[in-house]
């Protein structure tokens, strides 16, 4: 068996998280740090392969045993070339990542979507093993996705592959406008800031509802807990998000017909009530041969999916 390993780095606006990986996608220790992004780009590299050092000292037979290393970040990428064009948290604009890395590490460098990573590391260490075909949704502030066939992920021409979040979903006449300036996104109503945003018009309107007496900043958690206790607006927001990302999932089905469906993220905290409710309109909408055999499944490595996914960069990309 090859005693090869793999570096994955998750790179925040706040923090840098960094893992080592063995070839089967387990994660053997991490090491984190703050970014500094106000310190400017070139700082935030250097952090990185600070930490990375730290979490694989040079010299070592460890080091020498790593393939390479993987970078997932937020943003607009240029994927073959390495370069970021553009990350919303981070100061860079058109830099040449890739080739700065390499030559700060010594070693391979390969960058890719952070929810494309995230999809891989679930794919690759987490609720995806074993399967060959996966599609991982991330229910956070957005939605994020990332789409596995045949062990490995796609990017498509420019990296936009699975951009599950801005598939349009929602009819026109309920549809508002997304971030991303299209209307009626998937991302508008299964994100935690969708269920928030439906929750307030709600508390709005004067529906009768408990989340009015929520004195704190409301949350897709309020929301969630409010329905499980009963509370009838707050099921029926809960009810909608779900049956959209069942919905998407019946799209999705008939154009990559994967076996397993795996969905993360915050929202994705709501357990089997609202999985229940996503199985159910996935099987309502969705022709039974591509339904048969598919699973829905929570993921498995939480806020680790990040760093796994990049170092699978090197196996599974």
């Amino acid at each position: 068996m090859s005693d090869s390993l793999f570096v994955g780095v998750d790179l925040g606006g706040t923090s840098i998280k960094v893992g080592l990986c063995n070839e089967t996608g387990d994660l053997l220790r991490t090491y984190e740090g703050p970014t500094q992004a106000s310190d400017g780009a070139d700082a935030v590299l250097s952090n990185i392969a600070a930490y990375v050092r730290e979490l694989v000292p040079p010299g070592t037979a460890e080091w020498e045993a790593v393939v390479g290393v993987g970078i997932g970040i937020a943003g607009f990428l240029n994927i073959p070339e390495g370069i970021i064009n553009f990350s919303p948290n981070l100061p860079f604009k058109d830099v040449p990542v890739k080739g700065i890395m390499e030559e700060k590490l010594g070693k391979p460098v390969k960058i890719n979507n952070d929810a494309n990573v995230a999809a891989l590391g679930e794919a690759w260490g987490g609720a995806g093993r074993g399967v060959r075909n996966c599609v991982c949704y991330t229910l956070g502030t957005g939605v994020g996705g990332g789409v596995i066939l045949n062990d490995r992920l796609i990017e498509g021409a420019s990296g936009m592959a699975g951009e599950l979040g801005h598939i349009t979903i929602v009819p026109d006449l309920e549809a508002i406008q997304c971030g991303c300036g299209r209307m009626g996104c998937l991302e508008t109503v299964s994100s935690a800031t969708g269920i928030i945003r439906m929750a307030k018009d709600a508390v709005a309107r004067g529906d009768k509802t408990s989340l009015a007496l929520v004195e704190e900043e409301l949350t897709a958690k309020h929301v969630i807990d409010a329905a499980k206790d009963g509370d009838e607006a707050a099921a029926r927001i809960v009810s909608r998000a779900a049956f959209y990302l069942g919905k998407s999932m019946a799209v999705v089905a008939l154009v990559v017909n994967p076996e397993r469906f795996i969905i993360g993220g915050g929202v994705s905290k709501a357990g089997e009530y609202l999985f229940a409710q996503i199985r159910e309109a996935f099987g309502k909408l969705t022709p039974a041969n591509a339904t048969a055999g598919v699973e829905i499944v929570a993921a498995e490595l939480g806020n680790n999916a990040g760093v796994v996914g990049a170092a699978g960069l090197f196996l599974r990309a």
